[in-house]
């Protein structure tokens, strides 16, 4: 049931390449959802095991096959190798149909920025192709760098949407009208 004209494995930034999860991306899945410092506010999301990275995989695949969208790996253009991921999925708040922004980066790229480019580059693509369906970032108050990357994305926080989450309150973020 992928929507019309929205697939787009592959997104180019100045500094980085985001394209869709394959297969040969399950260490990459595993190394940095087994980090506990990239997990420290989401700690349901910490894997254990390589198995549960396989399992979170053919997640992210089915919602590509689904929706025509969904997570990105995301790399410096000059390497090859993931530093983290960036994308929407689609999942129910209040009751409706939204599409929420993650994003989890390798610890050690933390503070360069990257996040918030990648981020950037979702946000303008969801925009773009999916004007219809509401965006938002769920995150935790104590994570202000996140904070700091949605709002770097073009999002402000909306008080009168925040909701309780796996992990506990969830502030939510939505797009600036402007």
């Amino acid at each position: 049931m992928s929507e019309p004209g929205c697939a787009a494995e592959e997104l180019v930034t100045r500094r980085l390449s985001l394209r869709r999860p394959v297969p040969a991306d399950v260490d990459a899945i595993f190394s940095i959802n087994s980090d506990q410092r990239a997990c420290a506010h989401n700690p349901s999301d910490l894997l254990a095991t390589r198995d549960e990275a396989q399992r979170l995989f053919r997640r992210w695949d089915e919602h590509w096959r689904r929706f025509g969208f969904g997570y990105w790996v995301v790399r410096r253009r000059d390497s090859a190798a993931p530093i983290g991921f960036c994308g929407i999925k689609v999942m129910q708040l209040n009751e409706s149909d939204v599409v929420n922004l993650f994003y989890r980066f390798d610890p050690a790229v933390w503070g360069n920025g990257l996040a918030s480019e990648a981020a950037s580059a979702v946000t303008g693509w969801a925009a773009q192709n999916i004007p219809g369906r509401a965006l938002i970032a769920r995150i935790r108050p104590q994570n202000v760098a996140s904070q700091r990357v949605a709002i770097n994305a073009g999002l402000t926080r909306a008080e009168h949407l925040d909701t309780l989450g796996e992990d506990g309150v969830d502030w939510i973020f939505v797009p600036t009208k402007g």
